[in-house]
């Protein structure tokens, strides 16, 4: 392959699928890593390997990365993004779904982080894209467990980005607002789930996955010493 390898996590479905088309477009091999396997392989990707994982699962996060690393060559980008948000009334909220968003959230992160850091950090080269939220740069009614996962991102990718900065490795945060993907779909409480959908009407609705994806990729080939340290994108209208 003339271009490198590219691993996104929760690439079935939202902004993970749309930057899988962008990548594989522009002519990368990819590892794509999701729950579900059947979604996956409907894409169609060429030069593409799909792989079933829960990013809770460390061990087969990197069984699925070697494997794909035997095939198309070192990982050159990783877009950590498979996330969960089950938004709901704190004092209501039960904490499995406190677990669930930090297991998935903060402890998949790191998972995907693993297996290709020291890679990019040896080979001086390489690119991790975090997909955080604008709920990791503010705080929003109903948001509170899903909010502290994402300053969790913001902090850990600050972090990394100074300690690989000196290896050449670049760490990039994309901070979306509302985005047409699935993500009412963990929601769970249905006061919450009517405010956001009310406020999603009121400002006219999400912006495409797509073009999230045109960002990331964007960022991604720009020139090795070039960091694109932060995108934060919304509506026009979404103004908080």
């Amino acid at each position: 392959m003339d271009k490198p390898l590219v691993v996104i996590t929760g690439a079935s479905s939202g902004i993970g699928e749309a930057t899988a088309r962008a990548f594989a477009k522009a002519g990368h091999p990819l590892l794509l890593l999701a729950r579900r396997l059947a979604r996956m392989e409907a894409m169609d990707i060429p030069n593409s390997l799909c792989r079933k994982v829960d990013v809770r699962d460390r061990d087969a996060i990197e069984a699925a990365i070697r494997d794909a690393e035997s095939q198309y060559g070192p990982t050159d980008c990783l877009l950590n993004n498979a996330g969960i948000a089950r938004l709901a009334d704190i004092g209501a909220q039960s904490p499995n779904e406190w677990d669930e968003m930090i297991d998935i959230n903060t402890k998949g992160v790191m998972n995907a982080l693993h297996p290709v850091m020291g890679g990019m950090k040896d080979r001086r080269h390489g690119t991790i894209v975090m997909m955080s939220s604008i709920a990791g740069r503010k705080v929003y009614p109903d948001h509170t467990v899903y909010c502290g996962t994402k300053y969790f991102v913001h902090a850990v990718s600050e972090s990394i980005r100074g300690y690989l900065a000196p290896y050449d490795v670049r760490v990039i945060v994309i901070s979306p607002g509302i985005i047409e993907t699935e993500v009412l779909d963990h929601v769970t409480d249905p006061n919450t789930l009517k405010n956001y959908k009310d406020n999603k009407v009121r400002i006219g609705g999400g912006i495409s996955a797509d073009h999230v994806a045109d960002m990331i990729l964007f960022a991604y080939q720009m020139p090795q010493n070039v960091l694109i340290q932060e995108m934060c994108v919304t509506p026009t209208r979404q103004e908080h």
